[in-house]
């Protein structure tokens, strides 16, 4: 089985953190993502999309979803906000046996990650750059120390890739 962690997409400043929008250089970027990415068999077999509470989590989710032109769930999620325990999604996953999107924020999705891979959320071994895409596969082993699922990452994607023009190659 597989799973997709993304960060979300560059967002405006707002004084309320649960309400920042996407920019028109997120909205830009998660199209293009969702370009790329469309009839390619990457991110194939996706049941679900699971979004943080956090505004723009979820216009990343659903520009993701639009863009792919697939009919999935899009869910809200607890557990999915920076600096949530990895802990508790992990758990999650253990019960799950369709692959999911998780669209979220750092430092959670690096923790979670880390936790996935390695059984340990430090040092953290993975940084997710804004409209970051990582897929992992189960190993179909299990940690020693926890019992918890196994995963390697199959590959970890930046929009960075993408060929873009000037106004979205602007840094986080």
């Amino acid at each position: 089985m597989k799973i997709f962690l993304m960060r979300h997409a560059h967002a405006l400043a707002d004084k309320d953190d649960a309400k920042r929008r996407l920019s028109a250089q997120g909205r830009d970027i998660t199209r293009q993502v969702a370009d790329f990415f469309r009839d390619k068999p990457a991110l194939a077999g996706v049941h679900a999309v699971w979004h943080s509470p956090l505004l723009r989590a979820r216009e990343t989710a659903e520009l993701l979803v639009q863009g792919l032109g697939v009919d999935v769930l899009l869910v809200e999620t607890t557990g999915l906000q920076p600096e949530d325990d990895p802990a508790v999604v992990a758990q999650r996953l253990e019960r799950l046996d369709q692959a999911v999107l998780i669209v979220g924020h750092e430092p959670q999705l690096g923790s979670l990650a880390t936790l996935l891979v390695r059984d340990k959320v430090k040092p953290v071994g993975f940084k997710f750059k804004k409209g970051t895409v990582m897929a992992l596969e189960s190993t179909g082993g299990s940690h020693k120390k926890s019992g918890r699922t196994r995963w390697w990452v199959c590959w970890h994607f930046s929009p960075e890739l993408l060929a873009r023009g000037t106004a979205a190659d602007t840094p986080e």
